[in-house]
């Protein structure tokens, strides 16, 4: 259904290392650094299929992250939810909500950590035991 998932960044150097190392959790590779021609730099990981993207504001104003919105990742095990978690708070990310773990719900058991990036944006690394 989606082609790719864009955030915004005020600072662009401090994203990439933040998302080179929570991504790398998770397989992504070193990110597609383009500059657009009115000069903005955006940030393109691309791994399984997927692209997420981090992006200077084209329009030049602040980025700001989406009230009520949330990106989720898919992780491959308990270990990975919460490893994703604690390389994301090593590296400037904000843990938010319960500690990671496993939660019940009318959706079915899952291992959930949620956190923010330095810009704000609502991460969640998500693993639905089989």
């Amino acid at each position: 259904m989606f082609s790719h998932v864009m955030v915004g960044s005020n600072d662009i150097e401090r994203s990439k290392r933040f998302y080179d190392a929570v991504l790398g959790v998770l397989g992504a590779a070193e990110p597609i650094r383009n500059k657009n021609s009115t000069g903005q730099v955006r940030l393109f990981y691309r791994h399984d299929g997927g692209t997420f993207c981090v992006s200077e504001p084209i329009n030049g104003a602040s980025a700001t992250f989406a009230n009520g919105g949330t990106i989720g990742f898919k992780c491959s095990s308990p270990e990975q939810v919460r490893q994703f978690h604690d390389v994301a708070v090593a590296h400037g990310g904000t843990s938010i909500e319960d500690p990671p773990g496993l939660r019940e719900g009318k959706l079915g058991a899952m291992h959930l950590s949620y956190v923010r990036d330095p810009d704000g944006n609502k991460l969640c690394a998500l693993h639905r035991p089989k």
